[in-house]
């Protein structure tokens, strides 16, 4: 019960702010951001930024692949109810002893296998790619102005759109489409005049 009223207590900040690499040049994308005793957190987004929900007094951690993880403790009492940060990440190194591969047990079978290796033209993938035939064809499937374009791109976003709420309905299973095309065929309308 005190638990209960010791959360009910605590003020909610909103904790946002931008992550950069040590250097402070470039922004850090994909960074874990979470609250550990809660199991809530976010991501920073592309561009490093960030934006959460907290309570006075929560710990919150930041983690990343090779970089050193961080934590920033909210402080109990705030007067404000948002909190920005600029939080720079260091790298961390780890080393690791040298290891030689050798997929071939001698140096003898290595060689072997390597003259024995068919090496394709990298130039002659591009030159095939290049062809008139070939950029004909990618000419005819492209859409021939910026209106047409736009077009195309505009559908795809209503396509996405529709597909964020299910699946988009198939008209053939239908029921009422069904009883439109029989009462259609009963009316004569498919009759050639």
């Amino acid at each position: 019960m005190s638990f209960a009223q010791d959360q009910r207590d605590k003020k909610v900040i909103q904790l946002s702010g931008i992550i950069l690499n040590a250097d402070s040049t470039d922004a850090v994308p994909g960074v874990n951001i979470y609250v550990p005793k809660k199991g809530r957190g976010t991501v920073s987004g592309r561009f490093g930024y960030f934006s959460m929900p907290v309570l006075e007094g929560d710990s919150v951690v930041f983690t990343f692949i090779g970089l050193k993880k961080q934590e920033f403790k909210v402080p109990d009492k705030v007067d404000n109810d948002r909190i920005s940060l600029i939080l720079t990440m260091e790298v961390d190194e780890i080393a690791l002893a040298e290891i030689e591969v050798m997929p071939y047990p001698t140096e003898e079978e290595f060689k072997k296998a390597v003259i024995a290796m068919n090496v394709v033209d990298p130039m002659a993938i591009s030159r095939s790619n290049m062809s008139p035939e070939m950029l004909l064809r990618w000419a005819e499937s492209m859409p021939a102005s910026g209106n047409e374009n736009f077009r195309y791109f505009q559908q795809g976003q209503m396509l996405q759109n529709q597909d964020l709420y299910g699946p988009r309905p198939l008209r053939i299973l239908d029921p009422f489409a069904w009883s439109q095309f029989i009462r259609s065929i009963k009316r004569g309308d498919l009759k050639s005049k």
